[in-house]
């Protein structure tokens, strides 16, 4: 069975900036923190600026050796708008943007350039094996069609040695009609079919359904709440995930769990907590309470 490691989406969104590091703690000294508590992390800052390798270099410099870092994809290379100034200067003038100063629907070759800038800043991570998969994120309005499926392949190949993990936005890829080809697409890519606990609204066509199958050896699961992000998962909620994530874990080499519920809560005291830092602990608690194995604190 691999071992589960448990995260969040960010070490630096403001729910745990403000109510789950202790008083004092720096801005260069949260991720060490963060890294004493988990083994893994999901960077979602990378989806709305291009990183650079001075800041990737300090990531891997206050993590411990055995940490992963899995990095969401710049706005831009899941086929997003981004803004104009998102994007490092010199590819700003070979930008052609909409009304709204966005960049939208650029060519392939301009996309091409901005996906190897956002690979090859990543290096010290891929350099000091720390390095996880590259989370594309798919819109809503990418729905299964022929022209999706080739941008995935195109994608993928982008990518080179690097992991993909695809997480889709719209009902179309995973619903009967297409559940099994969209599957199977991505096994045959290599790429890494990301399951989501998510609100079930029923008919709700940017919600997809949690469909636990592996099209790789990584078993990742993200946690979005059931309120749209600001929701804190009860233990009865928790434990449904107990059963699942055994056998996820029976069937993958490697698994991974994320909070990305990033509000906060009451915390019974009169005080707040971060619901994606409660939830995880919390998870690392249960799981290990039924013998399933997991990263962290014994």
């Amino acid at each position: 069975m691999a071992e589960i490691r448990i995260g969040t989406c960010s070490w630096a969104d403001e729910a745990l900036s403000k109510h789950w590091y202790p008083p004092g703690v720096k801005a260069g000294e949260r991720l060490p923190y963060y890294a004493e508590h988990f083994d893994t992390v999901e960077v979602d800052s990378t989806y709305y600026r291009l990183p650079d390798e001075g800041m990737v270099e300090r990531w891997a410099a206050r993590t411990p050796e055995e940490f992963v870092m899995h990095v969401k994809a710049f706005g831009l290379m899941t086929r997003h708008p981004v803004k104009l100034e998102s994007l490092p200067p010199d590819l700003r003038d070979e930008a052609s943007v909409d009304e709204r100063g966005r960049v939208e629907r650029p060519s392939r070759e301009f996309r091409g350039k901005v996906i190897r800038r956002f690979l090859d800043a990543l290096e010290p991570l891929r350099s000091s094996g720390k390095l996880g998969g590259i989370l594309f994120q798919f819109p809503s309005y990418v729905v299964y069609k022929d022209p999706s499926l080739d941008y995935l392949r195109w994608a993928r190949d982008q990518l080179g040695d690097d992991e993909m993990l695809v997480e889709f936005r719209h009902a179309s890829w995973l619903d009967d009609e297409h559940r099994y080809d969209t599957l199977s697409f991505l096994e045959e890519l290599g790429a890494t079919h990301v399951i989501v606990d998510a609100p079930r609204i029923e008919g709700a066509k940017n919600l997809v359904p949690s469909v636990q199958a592996l099209t790789s050896p990584t078993a990742y699961v993200r946690f979005h709440g059931r309120e749209r992000f600001d929701y804190l998962y009860s233990d009865d909620e928790l434990n449904e995930w107990i059963g699942p994530l055994r056998q996820l874990s029976e069937q993958a080499e490697q698994a991974y769990a994320f909070f990305n519920n990033n509000a906060t809560s009451p915390d019974g005291r009169g005080g707040r907590m971060a619901q994606a830092a409660a939830n995880a602990k919390e998870l690392q608690r249960l799981l290990q309470a039924e013998k399933v194995p997991v990263s962290g604190p014994s």
